[in-house]
């Protein structure tokens, strides 16, 4: 199975009385997931099921990628590592999946599928994505990275 994490790309903070589920992409924001959409459309698989947070920022970050998405309210911004892993099916799941979502528990599931200690520091960049596979005769919880990449580098 492959797992594509991608995380919402930049968003303004909050404005008085905005919940943090309200923010939007910047402008900034807008062209890192425009970037990192065209990346996608080339490279993931044409049957990924795509996963996405339902905050604002991450909807619109997926809305470049023209694709159907399906809100997942499992990884919602105070989500967990084990919960997006369970809401994606890993490792069984029958095609790719990408998911749309947040951090700190896009890094915390990336740590936990590369047998890393969760208080690793990772850089996780905003509009960035981390594409894992399982490994057949592993742990099932375990993966080899594939791939990152940041937008403001494509």
């Amino acid at each position: 199975m492959d797992l594509l994490l991608w995380r919402h790309a930049h968003a303004r903070d909050a404005f008085p009385g905005e919940t943090d589920m309200d923010r939007p992409l910047t402008d900034k924001g807008w062209r890192q997931s425009e970037k990192m959409a065209r990346w996608l459309n080339k490279h993931m698989p044409s049957d990924t099921l795509v996963l996405c947070s339902p905050a604002v920022r991450t909807v619109q970050t997926v809305h470049s990628l023209g694709q159907a998405f399906n809100l997942c309210q499992e990884i919602k911004p105070d989500s967990s590592s084990e919960a997006l892993l369970k809401a994606c099916k890993w490792p069984h799941a029958p095609t790719a999946v990408l998911v749309v979502a947040h951090q700190p528990f896009l890094s915390s599931a990336v740590c936990v599928l590369l047998g890393l200690p969760i208080t690793t520091s990772l850089s996780f960049r905003k509009g960035s994505l981390w594409w894992l596979r399982s490994q057949e005769g592993i742990g099932a919880s375990e993966a080899k990275l594939l791939t990152v990449q940041d937008p403001d580098f494509l």
